[in-house]
């Protein structure tokens, strides 16, 4: 019966989401930018109850980096979008004669990872009304409840400021059947997905053009010439930041030979754990790596410390993360792949070049078209080392969970990281309102006359002699 009502509800929701969304598509831009900005607002000062809201229902992640993130999807994102045009004339290149105008798409189906419910619903929510948008939320079913007070509060905003009724919602009886229905029903235009890799194919399998977020396997490079302290910090900063539930957390380091012995130091120094007993080792594995492969939803955004204590292996006081040496990538080594969570694998390499060939193995594995994070002073091997990588944000000398997402580099701020066609994805951009939007085009012929004017003589015809040609035809 849940499925059937489920069906039920997110059909209502759509409905409620296609009539608001027909309202507000003449909105012009100064009103679409003060509904934004009163959502921005409302975003900012609810940040620490949705924070504490996401990880008593989910068991997930840390309060105060939660508080963190819905702050940058609040903020951020709106200090960065606040100022685009996506109404009206969006764009005039007298030039050439063209005129670009914003056109909304439609109705949107906004997936939601339990990992980071409350920033991303704020994110999306924020985006999509900027583009003119509606759209409808599919939380996961371990965070039904804040994903459903976010939304709330976000509509509420809107509404306040001048947004109809029904503009966005959230499915609240959450089921499998429930989620497929809304991105497969007529009415939805456009999916936004975030999550697992099963939902980001379901959503490209739906017949929907879709906006998908592909799996980060990132590799971080210490190269030579590298700050060791502060690569290491950046790297255990990242990785611990609410306990390596971002997608372009790092997933492993690689070192060069010549500095691992003082990188291991740095490690250990700033609370990283290397895992070396061979026993112990396993014991990580069979732990945060299901026998079939994918992460173990149970270690998911934990403390270093909770999953040793979870994997019965002692670990000193304020660990920060856990740090596993591996020399092989793939099937044979469990931990080379993704783990959302502050667990890395440790590769040593003797060059450069040998650190590149790894990178590759790790990407393959699943992070194609996402993140890499190469810390060096030598802009010559930056250079090289990022050609020739199949990802599509190489971040330098950067934490990669903040580089990755905008907010300690100049990429546009996003909790949506497109991965590009290697990672299986329409877009490799940092998703914004910018892509919710169609652009039509009014184009005027760049010359005066055509030569058809100038060619030949304009004979203007009488009704008769339209009518006797007609009738010639007819009878011909």
């Amino acid at each position: 019966m849940d499925d059937l009502a489920s069906i039920q509800q997110t059909r209502d929701l759509i409905a409620n989401a296609k009539a608001a969304q027909s309202l507000f598509a003449g909105t012009n831009q100064k009103d679409v930018d003060r509904i934004v900005e009163a959502m921005a607002k409302a975003g900012l000062k609810n940040s620490r109850k949705l924070a504490e809201m996401a990880v008593k229902e989910t068991g997930i992640g840390v309060v105060e980096d939660k508080i963190k993130k819905n702050e940058f999807a609040s903020r951020n994102v709106y200090e960065y979008i606040k100022d685009m045009k996506t109404a009206g004339i969006i764009r005039e290149d007298k030039e050439n004669g063209v005129i670009e105008v914003g056109d909304p798409m439609g109705v949107l189906a906004g997936i939601i990872p339990t990992t980071n419910p409350t920033s991303t619903i704020i994110f999306k929510s924020i985006i999509s009304v900027k583009s003119r948008n509606a759209i409808v939320f599919s939380p996961h079913p371990r965070a039904v409840e804040c994903s459903y007070e976010t939304t709330r509060i976000m509509a509420e905003a809107a509404e306040s400021a001048g947004a109809p009724k029904g503009l966005i919602n959230c499915i609240r009886l959450c089921t499998k059947e429930g989620t497929n229905e809304l991105m497969s029903h007529r009415d939805v235009d456009v999916i936004l997905a975030t999550g697992g890799s099963a939902m980001v194919k379901a959503a490209y399998s739906s017949g929907k053009p879709a906006f998908g977020v592909g799996p980060g396997n990132v590799p971080a490079f210490i190269e030579k010439s590298a700050e060791i302290p502060k690569a290491v910090c950046d790297i255990i900063t990242s990785k611990s930041f609410d306990n390596g539930t971002i997608c372009a957390s790092e997933q492993a380091v690689i070192t060069d030979e010549s500095i691992a012995k003082e990188v291991v130091r740095e490690f250990i120094k700033q609370g990283g754990h290397f895992v070396l007993d061979p026993n112990d080792l396993k014991l990580l594995e069979k732990t945060v790596i299901q026998p079939g492969g994918g992460v173990n939803p149970s270690v998911v955004g934990k403390s270093a410390e909770m999953i040793a204590k979870m994997a019965g292996i002692k670990v000193p006081e304020g660990t920060r993360v856990l740090i596993a040496p591996l020399e092989k990538t793939g099937k044979d080594a469990p931990l080379s792949h993704e783990k959302l969570c502050p667990v890395l694998a440790f590769y040593i390499e003797s060059s450069w070049q040998a650190a590149c060939e790894r990178s590759f193995e790790l990407l393959e594995l699943g992070g194609l078209g996402h993140s890499l994070v190469i810390h060096s002073k030598d802009d010559r091997i930056i250079r090289e080392f990022a050609l020739k990588k199949p990802v599509n944000r190489i971040l330098v000398n950067t934490p990669s969970s903040f580089g990755a997402i905008g907010l300690s580099t100049g990429l546009q701020p996003s909790l949506t990281l497109g991965c590009g066609t290697k990672g299986g994805n329409i877009t490799s951009d940092n998703v914004g309102p910018q892509h919710l939007i169609n652009r039509k085009r009014l184009a005027y012929s760049k010359e005066e006359d055509s030569d058809c004017t100038k060619s030949a003589a304009v004979y203007i015809y009488s009704r008769a002699e339209v009518i006797k040609a007609i009738s010639d035809c007819i009878n011909a």
